[in-house]
């Protein structure tokens, strides 16, 4: 059994609206510095041994991510 992490950002280029609300709020409740933040989404899965490199980076762009609009990476933690 092996733990399999998925991350996907929006692609640079596309706007960030969630990311964008977060950058502006953190002034208001005292946090300075922080210039940018981008939003994605992380996925933890459990997979078994049978579960190949192919069949992750399948599931990632035909079921995690919008290709379109996102990038991903899919990496296994243990």
């Amino acid at each position: 059994m092996a733990r399999v992490v998925v991350d996907v950002m929006p692609k640079p280029e596309i706007l960030d609206p969630q990311g964008q609300a977060v950058a502006g709020a953190l002034p208001r409740l005292g946090f300075t510095g922080v210039l940018e933040v981008r939003q994605g989404k992380h996925f933890e899965l459990e997979v078994d041994d049978s579960v190949d490199d192919e069949t992750l980076a399948k599931i990632a762009e035909g079921f995690l991510a919008n290709p379109v609009i996102e990038e991903w990476t899919v990496r296994r933690v243990s």
